[in-house]
Formats: C-alpha cells, sequence, structure tokens
C-alpha cells in the first residue's frame, strides 16, 4: 500500500532570490523657529482684553451708598417695664416711620384709673350736696354727662396708651400718639431749650412721670406721659447731652 504525501506550501524566499532592504527612514526635521516679532503679535493677540475703567460715582450714588446715619444710643432704661408692642392703625395708608419706637409703663394706666376714679367720686359728691343740701336736681345733667364721658374715656385709655411712643433719631426725636386721629410731632434736637420731668402724688406712688421738651416756640412743646422714673431720667440726660452736641456743632 502506498503512502500518499503532501507536499509542504513554498516558502516566497526559498526560491533563493535576494529580497532588497526596506529603505531608512527619514528624520523629521525640527520646527523652523518663530521670529521675534511674530511671537509678539501672536502675544498681543492671545492677551485677553483689559477691564473697562469704572466710572466715578455721581453725587446721587454716592450719598445713596453711605452709611444712613442712625439716631443716639438709646439707654437699655426706656425699654423696662414697657409695653412689647406698639399699636399702629390698620390701614396701610397711616402714618408711618422707620425706627426703634419706645413705649411708654403700663402702670400709667392704672395710675390713671385711680385719678379718674377719685374724680368720679368728687363730682358725685358735689352733686349729692347740691341735690339733697340746696334742692338742686338739675345738677344731676351735667354731672351724669360728666361721669359718662369719663368712663369712655377709661374704657378706651389702655389702647390709647399702646398707641403712644417715641423715637430717637438723628436729629430729632418724634413723638407719636392716637389711632383713629394720628399725631406725629418731631423736635429737633437743636431747638431744645428745657426738658422738665413733672410728677404728681399718684404719678410718684406708681412710679410714673411725665417728661416735657420745651423748644424756641413754646407751642411746639412735646409731652410723654407715663414713663418710669428711671426711663424718664435717663431720656432726659440723654436728650440734653444731644442738645448741646448739635448746639455747639460738634
Amino acid at each position: 500500500m502506498t503512502e500518499s504525501q503532501t507536499t509542504p506550501p513554498r516558502d516566497p524566499n526559498s526560491s533563493g532570490v535576494p529580497v532588497p532592504p526596506a529603505p531608512p527612514i527619514a528624520p523629521v526635521a525640527p520646527p523652523a523657529p518663530v521670529p521675534a516679532q511674530q511671537q509678539a503679535a501672536d502675544a498681543v493677540v492671545t492677551q485677553p482684553p483689559a477691564p473697562a475703567a469704572r466710572a466715578p460715582e455721581s453725587a446721587p450714588d454716592q450719598a445713596a451708598s453711605a452709611p444712613v446715619g442712625t439716631g443716639p444710643s438709646a439707654p437699655a432704661a426706656l425699654d423696662q417695664g414697657t409695653y412689647d408692642a406698639l399699636r399702629t392703625p390698620r390701614n396701610p395708608a397711616g402714618l408711618a416711620l422707620d425706627g426703634a419706637w419706645h413705649q411708654i409703663s403700663p402702670r400709667y394706666v392704672v395710675s390713671q384709673f385711680v385719678q379718674n376714679a377719685i374724680f368720679i367720686a368728687v363730682v358725685v359728691i358735689a352733686a349729692l350736696v347740691l341735690a339733697l343740701v340746696l334742692d338742686q336736681s338739675w345738677v344731676w345733667i351735667p354731672a351724669g354727662l360728666i361721669i359718662v364721658i369719663t368712663l369712655l374715656t377709661l374704657i378706651i385709655l389702655p389702647r390709647q396708651a399702646k398707641a403712644l411712643g417715641y423715637m430717637l433719631r438723628e436729629d430729632d426725636v418724634v413723638f407719636r400718639k392716637g389711632i383713629l386721629w394720628q399725631r406725629m410731632v418731631a423736635v429737633p434736637y437743636g431747638r431744645m431749650q428745657l426738658v422738665d420731668i413733672t410728677q404728681g402724688p399718684l404719678d410718684r406712688a406708681f412710679g410714673v412721670s411725665q417728661l416735657k421738651m420745651v423748644t424756641a416756640a413754646a407751642t411746639t412743646g412735646v409731652q410723654i406721659p407715663g414713663l418710669t422714673q428711671q426711663a424718664a431720667e435717663a431720656l432726659r440726660d440723654t436728650l440734653i447731652e444731644v442738645a448741646e452736641t448739635r448746639r455747639t456743632g460738634l
């Protein structure tokens, strides 16, 4: 039996023909140097633009950016033993000022209740004497009107007391009162002539005082009732100090 013979694949290099070598790779030439003038031109082109100079602020802008002046520092005694919320009108069209309002003491209401109760008792006693001793029965008509008006005043007194307040601003002190009929009075520090503290017997018993600021015009004086003794003295000292500073121009 004859064995099959397989012919191996022929190698192309086995023919004995020499294969030429691959040509050598030419070296890459380095980039040509860029002239100095071209580099300067590229730097000018690639440099980011300089920020524009800011124009100087005008006078109104400088005034708007300047910090707003504040009033004199209020002593802590002004807010001790006082109401903690100022009653203001619900109507947004009411008079309003931005700042810290200081209020009066609730003992002012108690003092006024006692004083008005004594007044009503005096009116009743006088009416009884005139009606019973002198037989003047008509006296009950005016006496009744006085008593009714006094009682109505006492009913709205707590609301009125909560609407009383004062504010120390940079150039003046502002006093406000009233809810239905509002009133605000601003007294410049430099116009103050006298700061007076008044205290009656019943006010002294309840520890409240009334401070009065007298200006060059006697009709523009302002009275702040219901201050505690400490608040009245601290407010008087502060007003006098600021008034002297404003008058001397320091």
